[in-house]
């Protein structure tokens, strides 16, 4: 009750003559809504259990890294032996997945977590009418719910790379170089934009249904499609209409299998795995298929950043893309919404 009476004193006020919103001490409404989602994020239960999955994850990654990371670095037959603390976020014995794989799996939690009862809980608990009587436009509502989620999800992913980053140095000692610096950053603005979809895609059903369990189960329903069955649906629809592959050329192999990529790269899960794995192994060179004669003569070693980030940049931007479609979608159903009592 105190955090929603603050909440509605800190609301700006509006002109009577002009009809302009006056900001005040605590800032603008779209602020003040920010700030208190931000707040109520971090004091949930939910976020806590979340957060607490995803620092042990790391830490565990982080300690197979670590343990392994003397004979990674003395193999001289891998091309990225050198990139120390891109190695720590990618090494594994095969007992616990790299953090990467992990984030791939629990960041979709994370953001319909922080999005699946946005605006359906607000309408139900009868704290939407009261917010929409105030001098707030609709859009800063839900323009703040989705910033204020995103900003948690961000300062959560800085936080655990500094905390990798320094553990590895005062761990090895060894000086990072600027260019596993960048990666690292892209690294980490590719994950946020990944659990910025699912937060968007969360807040979309939020708008949709009325019932918070309903948007819930719907936005699970729909990671779980991707993530599991939506590889094996392609799999079997692929080998129903495939010719049989002894009779295609070696050309013909690979426009099935570019098809087959493209396919499933649909998935938001395919499209981060791809970006990952080529801004933290800088020795990836393609993400399709290639043929022996495209491979003749090429020396293995680490690409520079910027060939890199023109290699993902179709993932990225399909991630973007996504992202803002679902918001827009969720804005337009809110804005027609009537909201009642």
């Amino acid at each position: 009750m105190k955090s929603q009476l603050a909440f509605f004193k800190g609301l700006s006020l509006k002109n009577t003559k002009t009809g302009k919103l006056l900001q005040t001490k605590t800032g603008t409404p779209f602020q003040v809504i920010a700030n208190k989602e931000i707040a109520d994020h971090i004091r949930s239960w939910r976020f806590i259990v979340l957060i607490v999955l995803i620092v042990l994850t790391f830490v565990a990654s982080m300690y197979v890294s670590l343990s392994n990371i003397k004979s990674v670095v003395n193999n001289t037959n891998d091309p990225d032996h050198l990139f120390l603390y891109l190695k720590l976020l990618t090494t594994t014995d095969n007992a616990v997945p790299p953090f990467h794989v992990f984030l791939n799996f629990l960041g979709p939690l994370l953001g319909i977590a922080l999005g699946f009862d946005a605006i359906n809980a607000e309408q139900n608990s009868g704290t939407l009418t009261r917010i929409m009587a105030q001098p707030v436009y609709r859009d800063n509502l839900l323009l703040a719910k989705f910033t204020g989620g995103l900003t948690v999800v961000s300062t959560l992913f800085i936080t655990l790379t500094l905390l990798m980053v320094g553990g590895g140095l005062i761990l090895t000692g060894v000086r990072l170089e600027p260019q596993e610096m960048l990666r690292i950053l892209a690294f980490i603005a590719m994950t946020v934009v990944y659990v910025g979809f699912w937060l968007s895609l969360s807040i979309l059903l939020s708008v949709r249904f009325r019932q918070a369990a309903t948007s819930a189960l719907t936005a699970i329903g729909i990671w779980i499609f991707f993530t599991v069955f939506y590889q094996v649906v392609v799999n079997l629809v692929v080998r129903a209409f495939l010719p049989d592959a002894n009779l295609l050329s070696q050309d013909e192999i690979i426009s099935y299998n570019e098809i087959i990529l493209n396919i499933l790269r649909i998935a938001p899960s395919q499209l981060y795995t791809d970006a990952t794995t080529t801004l933290l192994m800088p020795s990836v060179r393609s993400l399709g298929p290639i043929t022996m004669e495209q491979m003749a003569g090429a020396i293995p070693s680490p690409l520079p950043f910027k060939e890199s980030l023109l290699i993902v940049w179709p993932q990225v931007s399909g991630l973007l893309a996504a992202t803002v479609a679902c918001f827009s979608l969720s804005y337009y159903l809110f804005m027609r919404r009537e909201i009642r009592s």
